[in-house]
This record gives structure tokens, C-alpha cells and sequence, in this order.
């Protein structure tokens, strides 16, 4: 790795991506990636609970989306062992069905496989409707997956992706996750009328 840290700015511009890509944009050598990884995740895992909160509106918004929709999480972040944990302690994992984590795909977003496995344990019960599928997003990475999976994205801006990016995709564009699952909600029942 060069001498210098990367800067703030750079770190963010890999937030979505897995953690062997984010160190290899900023300068670890290939052969240290997972050396890197091993440490970043034994940190992590002490320090993601004081470091970890809801975006503003983000459980108004879950609770909201509970109430018509059936949930599952698709992360790059590990499922079972950090996410899962952290969506507990922030008291909103009894609204999800299901979680897709890094460690149960071989092909990680912008691949439509942790959507299309998250679909599987969702659809256990019932037949989803391919055309009511929708997956929220705040990167690139995330409306990339949905379009690979062949369902519908709607894009927020209080996360982490380039505004400009996510303007591009073309999904409707939402400044947070409550108003994304109220546009959500707001078209779903008109598709059914």
C-alpha cells in the first residue's frame, strides 16, 4: 500500500462495494487484500454498534413498508454475523423476512444473485409478484442489481452514492427511505386499480 491514506472522500466512493475492492481502489496490494479484510472485520465487529444508526426517517419508513410489503435485506457488509446484529440492537430486524449477506453469494452487487437468493427466502410462502418487486437503493451498485435481477429500483439520495450517478439510472429518485416507500406504496396502488 503507498504511504499516503487514502482520503475520506476515496473511502466513501467504495461504500456498496465489497471490502477486497474498496482495498484495492485505494492502494493495497493484491496479495495483502486478505490480510486487510481479516483485520477490517475483527475491528468492525467491535466497533460497528457504537458506529452504526438509522438514517433519519429510515425506521418510520420500515415500519410503514412492513405494513404492505414483505422485507429482505440485501447487503455487501456479512449478513448473519454484522448485519442482522446491527438491524437488532437498532430495533427493526422482527420487520424483515429475510438477509442476503457477502458471505452467501459468489457473485456480490452489481450481480442480480443476493437479490434473486433474498427473492427465494421471501417467496417461501407465496408468489410474489415479479412487477411488485421493488429494491430501494442508495448506490449504483444497488439499482445496477435491481435492473440484473429484472426488477424495479427506486433510488434515495440521503445515502452514499454520487447524486449525479444516481440520476442517471433513470429509477425515481427519492431524498429518503420514507418517501421512497411512500412513492412505493402510491404506485403500487395504482398498479392494482
Amino acid at each position: 500500500m503507498n504511504d499516503t491514506p487514502p482520503s475520506l472522500d476515496q473511502v466513501k466512493l467504495g461504500i456498496g462495494h465489497t471490502l477486497e475492492s474498496m482495498f484495492l481502489q485505494n492502494g493495497v496490494k493484491k496479495q495483502s487484500v486478505d490480510e486487510y479484510v481479516k483485520h477490517y472485520r475483527v475491528a468492525y465487529r467491535g466497533l460497528m454498534e457504537q458506529g452504526t444508526h438509522l438514517l433519519v426517517h429510515a425506521k418510520e419508513a420500515i415500519i410503514l413498508a412492513h405494513s404492505f410489503a414483505t422485507l429482505g435485506v440485501v447487503t455487501t457488509k456479512r449478513g448473519g454475523d454484522f448485519s442482522q446484529i446491527l438491524l437488532d440492537k437498532l430495533g427493526v430486524w422482527e420487520y424483515f423476512s429475510g438477509i442476503v449477506g457477502i458471505e452467501s453469494v459468489s457473485s456480490p452487487k452489481p450481480h442480480a444473485e443476493p437479490i434473486l437468493k433474498v427473492l427465494e427466502m421471501l417467496d417461501k410462502d407465496k408468489e410474489i409478484q415479479r412487477d411488485r418487486i421493488y429494491m430501494i437503493g442508495d448506490t449504483i451498485l444497488d439499482i445496477q442489481a435491481a435492473k440484473n435481477a429484472k426488477i424495479q429500483a427506486v433510488v434515495v439520495l440521503c445515502g452514499f452514492g454520487k447524486k449525479e450517478a444516481m440520476q442517471e439510472s433513470q429509477a425515481p429518485l427519492c431524498e429518503n427511505t420514507l418517501e421512497a416507500i411512500r412513492w412505493i406504496q402510491q404506485n403500487s396502488a395504482r398498479d392494482l386499480s
